[in-house]
């Protein structure tokens, strides 16, 4: 048996150490470390309630508005109120953009690069790859910039900017979009669908909604997807990383009539969402306390960073389980059949998924900007209370967002946030069971003379980590 820690790693977000231990050829055991604290939680404590709103989009300039969005959300159910049903339609499109627009990057700079590697000079379509994803010059990748910066404009024209925009309210959003918005609205999202259609997928989008088994998937042989679908067969991505097959959705794109997105959990088959079954394990992470739900824990930092600790991340559960989350995640409790045939599924099954689910977020911004009413009521107002509980729950583009907040005497005594990749990428529990990345890594083929698998490159992209979010 030996040992090799792997890290930092390129093209990804934020700081990550694995160590592995290696025999025979393969990964028998890993390791993950989050090396990286921030603090946010602890910061946030003692001060006006509203203050959360400017402070936590801050943790992450990628995924600001989902931190946004659950900041508001907690903060409207610690006060007792909904957002209007135009405010929550048009909070919801401006988190879909975002959304979108982080799933183009991570397909297009962080993912795709990596088989441009002289590794797999030998293959018959690394011709192609290094024309599409070479790092700064690839045609895809000038494409996806453009068609991302574009699309963003989105955000521009009813947040003010990106990221760190205040336009979502507890109680709704602060621009009321008017008629030519709106038709300036829909002329984006024709522009970006045009892109998708005639660039990534090379078909209507509704066709790749259409499918409903991995063979169609895989003899798809159309755009970029194509190109990404050649690779997966050749390498046997589906075989590679495969995950437990449980899964986690706190919903997407709350509006009147509910999540866009079903809310709910995947154990070999559909189970009811119960938040309050959340914990927090610390025994592998350098906190001190006890397990607890996130709306009664803490964020105290062990700074003796003793053993068996190994990360700054804690270990969150759901009754007991890990739970694997983000777009393969969100389309499996969603019901979408392709999604459900790749359930337990490896690399191929999370960034098809997220393909799945990019092609379906656009159809959903298209509803979205179509049921604006521009005159409408956008959003209402109410103080903050003295002394309350919250909870906020979202799905950023990589999983479930969770912010529980308690409010003292006027002021926050208690914020905690789980993000999706503290799901992922959490180290194991009091039990020994290890986290959704460390158990996908095991069983993963080292070749001799690797100091970086790529391999394992593969696998951890392929969860679309966000470090920085993963330790408050």
């Amino acid at each position: 048996m030996t040992r090799l820690v792997v890290g930092p790693f390129n093209r990804v977000e934020g700081d990550l150490e694995v160590t592995l231990d290696i025999a025979e050829g393969q990964v028998r055991a890993a390791r993950v470390n989050a090396p990286l604290y921030r603090g946010f939680e602890r910061m946030l404590e003692g001060r006006d309630p509203r203050d959360a709103l400017t402070i936590t989009p801050r943790i992450c300039g990628i995924c600001s508005i989902s931190q946004s969005a659950a900041a508001a959300r907690a903060l409207a159910s610690a006060m007792g109120m909904t957002p209007t049903p135009q405010g929550a339609r048009v909070a919801a499109l401006i988190h879909a953009v975002e959304n979108a627009a982080d799933h183009l990057t991570h397909f297009h700079l962080f993912f795709m690069p990596d088989f441009t590697r002289p590794v797999y000079a030998g293959h018959g379509w690394h011709g192609r790859v290094i024309d599409r994803f070479t790092a700064i010059d690839g045609s895809a990748l000038r494409a996806a910039v453009a068609a991302r910066a574009d699309l963003l404009h989105i955000v521009g024209m009813l947040a003010g900017k990106w990221p760190h925009t205040l336009a979502i309210q507890p109680g709704g959003v602060t621009r009321a979009p008017g008629p030519r918005d709106k038709a300036r609205l829909a002329v984006s999202l024709r522009a970006f669908r045009r892109y998708l259609e005639e660039t990534v997928f090379g078909a209507p989008l509704e066709e790749f909604v259409a499918l409903s088994r991995i063979d169609d998937l895989m003899r798809w042989g159309r755009g970029d997807v194509g190109l990404f679908l050649d690779i997966a067969a050749d390498l046997g991505l589906d075989g590679m990383g495969r995950g437990s097959g449980r899964y986690l959705s706190f919903g997407a794109y709350p509006v009147d009539a509910g999540p866009i997105f079903a809310a709910g959990a995947w154990d070999n088959g559909p189970r009811p969402l119960d938040t309050a079954a959340i914990r927090e394990d610390l025994s592998h992470a350098w906190m001190t306390g006890t397990e607890a739900h996130p709306s009664e824990g803490r964020t105290e930092p062990d700074t003796t960073m003793s053993d068996p600790a190994y990360s700054w991340c804690k270990a969150p559960r759901l009754a007991g389980r890990s739970m694997e989350t983000g777009a393969l995640a969100r389309q499996v409790v969603d019901g979408h059949p392709l999604a459900r045939a790749m359930a337990g599924g490896g690399v191929l099954a999370r960034v098809a998924a997220r393909l799945l689910e990019l092609a379906r977020t656009q159809i959903v911004m298209e509803d979205l900007v179509a049921g604006i009413d521009p005159g409408a009521t956008f959003m209402h107002s109410a103080p903050a209370p003295r002394e309350g509980t919250g909870e906020g729950l979202v799905e950023a583009a990589r999983g479930a967002l969770g912010h529980w907040l308690r409010i003292a005497d006027g002021r926050i005594a208690s914020y905690q946030i789980i993000a999706p990749t503290t799901w992922n990428f959490s180290p194991r529990d009091a039990a020994g069971i290890p986290g959704p990345l460390e158990a996908a890594l095991e069983g993963a083929p080292v070749q001799d003379g690797e100091t970086t698998p790529v391999s394992v490159q593969h696998i951890v992209r392929s969860f679309d980590p966000c470090m920085v979010c993963t330790v408050h």
